[in-house]
């Protein structure tokens, strides 16, 4: 007899509905019936999901880890050029002056010897590597002796000069990839050891205080036999406002590559502009009026593929050599300017030239002011605050916000 409820009615019947027309019973006695426990697993379409999510994760932290990383490196470069200042002002403290840029070597001592003319000493950095923690390097260093160009002075400090410094090198820019050319028996076919900072011998393409008419502006020229290393006293610019040291991007190795870091032999010095009488020095009006097409000239150069030697893509080959385009350079432009590095001659990097600021750092390249300071000059800085910022005693004023 059917159920019957409390009002009276009859009790509702249950009604139990076979969704499969067979249940599976396992060899472990569990089967797919009603309340049988489903393995665990994932199908197609959650995966995928799972997938994109976890590339949208990847897609938005790679940039903020990749920004972290560069923060550290530039922070390393900045850290180098500070210990490069200490080095510099333990130098000055020791010898009441800075190092000389570069100098040539001659035979003992005789400065009318035509003998190996063309020897060069060693660079600023090799001078203050006593300073900076390498005084085992510093101590193995013939200073009496050429470093370029002179077969046996070569061969003495080949040691020295192919050893890597990392404090010389910064980590945002990758290292020199190519072998010494160049550079005289005993360097030739060694291993270029890379540059990243250079000694700045002013807002000037003229390099050598040799020419005493129209000598470079800033504070480490090439001495020759008529300059003068620059005392504390000389800047009277103010340490605060003169550049030492700037980076620059290592060139290429690869010449049958072009590069924004290539030096361009123009063959020729701006229109109305010539050694050893002060039109190469900025600001003057000649070089002003002329330096631009220059530039342009030189960019269509590189453009079309010509203007090119085998020196073309070694810029800052090495620390040790005191040479233009090696480890000494200039200010004429804001810093990762969209030209090449220019030079006035038709073959040979180490002549008058623009060697300027650059790095791979977004935004402008670090620079190490002669008071010791490290400041990051921005790509938009205007063309006569760079100029101030690379003499030491032309009288510019500079606000301090313009840098």
């Amino acid at each position: 007899m059917p159920a019957v409820q409390a009002n009276g009615r009859p009790a509702p019947v249950p009604i139990f509905v076979r969704l499969h027309s067979s249940w599976r019973t396992r060899s472990d006695g569990t089967n797919d019936g009603p309340g049988a426990r489903r393995r665990g697993g994932f199908t197609l379409i959650e995966l995928l999901v799972v997938i994109a999510i976890i590339a949208v994760l990847i897609a938005l932290l790679l940039p903020a880890v990749q920004a972290a990383r560069e923060a550290a490196r530039r922070m390393q470069c900045v850290n180098n050029l500070k210990q490069i200042g200490l080095g510099l002002h333990n130098y000055l403290s020791s010898n009441d002056c800075f190092p000389p840029g570069s100098l040539p070597i001659y035979p003992g001592g005789d400065l009318t010897s035509t003998k190996f003319a063309n020897n060069q000493g060693p660079s600023v950095h090799a001078r203050i590597l006593q300073n900076i923690e390498q005084a085992a390097l510093y101590h193995s260093l013939n200073f009496s002796v050429a470093i370029f160009n002179e077969p046996i002075g070569n061969l003495m400090n080949t040691t020295v000069s192919t050893s890597t410094i990392n404090t010389f090198l910064c980590p945002s820019s990758p290292g020199a990839s190519w072998v010494i050319q160049g550079a005289g028996v005993g360097l030739n076919g060694l291993k270029a050891t890379g540059n990243s900072y250079f000694a700045s011998f002013g807002s000037s393409i003229e390099f050598a205080a040799q020419q005493a008419n129209g000598p470079p502006n800033g504070p480490f020229p090439y001495i020759g036999t008529k300059g003068h290393v620059t005392t504390i006293a000389e800047v009277t610019d103010g340490t605060s406002n003169t550049i030492g040291f700037g980076e620059w991007r290592i060139g290429s190795g690869v010449n049958s590559q072009q590069s924004i870091q290539d030096v361009i032999f123009v063959g020729s010095f701006p229109s109305g502009t010539k050694r050893n009488d002060g039109t190469l020095n900025m600001p003057h009006p000649a070089l002003v009026a002329s330096f631009q097409p220059w530039l342009e000239q030189c960019g269509q150069l590189w453009r079309s593929g010509g203007g090119r030697q085998a020196k073309s893509p070694t810029l800052g080959e090495s620390w040790a050599f005191g040479l233009a385009g090696y480890t000494q350079g200039n200010v004429l432009q804001a810093p990762n300017a969209k030209y090449p590095n220019c030079n006035s001659a038709a073959s040979g990097i180490e002549n008058p030239g623009v060697f300027g600021l650059s790095s791979y750092h977004s935004g402008g390249a670090n620079i190490l002011l002669l008071d010791g300071s490290v400041r990051f000059l921005k790509d938009s800085v205007s063309g006569p605050t760079v100029w101030a910022l690379g003499s030491i005693k032309q009288g510019e004023i500079i606000s301090a916000d313009a840098f």
